[in-house]
């Protein structure tokens, strides 16, 4: 019987709560989680780290890059991942989403996430 490692997902969100609350899901269902707090975080770990399948970042979010400039520089720099983008403020125009990404509107279900994750693994 062999095991399959589970698949490793970058969290970034600006919100502690909802970033502590969605890791927590996401963990629950399975998956490896790696949490950052904005986009310089999270490329520090795209750098540092290989096995990043799935990112999952809020578009609002301070720093250097929002979340849809975090996406297309995760799309140009690492091909594979797959890419959720959220917010519970705005849904971005088709055009402003990364090849392949999906938009997920806040408040969004666990179960949702975790669907949405399990759909682009496949």
């Amino acid at each position: 019987m062999t095991t399959k490692t589970p698949a490793t997902v970058l969290v970034v969100e600006d919100e502690a709560f909802l970033l502590f609350a969605i890791a927590d899901e996401l963990r629950e269902a399975g998956y490896q989680v790696l949490e950052a707090s904005n986009a310089d975080q999270a490329i520090g770990l795209l750098e540092s780290r290989q096995d990043i399948s799935i990112l999952f970042t809020d578009i609002d979010m301070p720093g250097s890059m929002d979340g849809l400039r975090l996406s297309a520089a995760v799309r140009d720099r690492w091909p594979p991942v797959k890419i959720i983008i959220t917010s519970g403020k705005r849904q971005p125009a088709q055009d402003a989403m990364p090849s392949g990404g999906v938009f997920l509107p806040k408040p969004y279900a666990p179960a949702a996430v975790a669907a949405t994750i399990l759909g682009l693994l496949d």
